[in-house]
């Protein structure tokens, strides 16, 4: 393990590099480097030789000036599989921000999938998350991001705070989308923002072909807070509700659909996810 050398900043700074290769049948967590309060388990291969992989905050929580930092890339003919054994917590702030910022390139013939449980956005908390995702010709990838606006089982809302989302994908060095979206108190309580829903969530999966759209269209049927789209072979999946936990397991069984069509291989849910 090599570690990386940490800067003097007014909260944690947590990094962590991974690299996936194809070694025989098997991809290998080839590459992993650290500094702070970040790092991996011991890879799992509950499925053959894709790779599953679970980040690790040993904190619990990011309060305001941490700082965290995640790249990953998967070299070609890999396929790794990343996500958390629990949800990630942003607590409030008295005015620093907290920012997570994560990079995943993938090679072509590679498969990613970038799968973490819930962010949970503490009632005044300022929060900024970067994601861009690199993909190569003939690159597989299907990644989402649940975001979690207080804590409605305890009655808290989001009067106070602010979380910013950025994502960007490449495709062949190229940029193809960019989204960036501004949650605060005027957003989560109108209606041409969250209408007061608690979690909302966006699911990207690529290749995808107008049979998978047509699969995701009827899984959804009438339900008015569940939407999907394609541009180009791209899909593009968003969902609102009142709970964290239903938003994901609706992502679960979008991902469950689509996954034998893009990654080749049919749904094997992490162990974690069971707990």
């Amino acid at each position: 393990m090599n570690l990386i050398n940490p800067q003097p900043l007014s909260g944690w700074q947590a990094d962590l590099k991974l690299g996936f290769e194809l070694r025989g049948e098997k991809t290998v967590l080839a590459e992993r480097q650290h500094v702070g309060p970040l790092t991996v388990q011991r890879p799992f291969y509950p499925e053959g030789g894709v790779c599953h992989v679970y980040l690790l905050h040993p904190p619990g929580g990011v309060v305001a000036g941490d700082q965290l930092s995640i790249s990953a890339s998967a070299a070609s003919g890999s396929h790794a599989l990343i996500t958390t054994p629990a949800a990630g917590k942003f607590y409030r702030s008295g005015g620093e921000t907290a920012s997570q910022s994560v990079s995943l390139t993938v090679a072509s013939d590679a498969t990613l999938e970038w799968l973490p449980q819930e962010t949970i956005v503490y009632q005044g908390a300022r929060f900024n998350s970067s994601m861009n995702i690199e993909l190569a010709e003939n690159a597989r990838f299907i990644g989402w991001e649940v975001l979690a606006l207080g804590r409605p089982a305890a009655g808290e809302g989001f009067d106070n705070g602010e979380a910013c989302l950025n994502w960007q994908i490449h495709r062949q060095g190229r940029l193809f989308y960019r989204e960036r979206l501004r949650l605060d108190a005027q957003a989560f309580t109108a209606r041409w923002g969250l209408d007061n829903h608690s979690a909302c969530g966006t699911l990207f999966a690529y290749p995808a072909t107008a049979a998978d759209l047509e699969a995701v269209q009827q899984l959804i049927g009438e339900h008015p807070l569940r939407g999907v789209t394609r541009i180009d072979d791209m899909l593009i999946c968003r969902g609102l509700d009142a709970r964290a936990d239903l938003l994901r397991d609706f992502f679960q069984q979008v991902w469950q659909l689509l996954r034998t069509e893009i990654a080749h291989r049919p749904a094997s849910a992490p162990r974690i996810w069971a707990t």
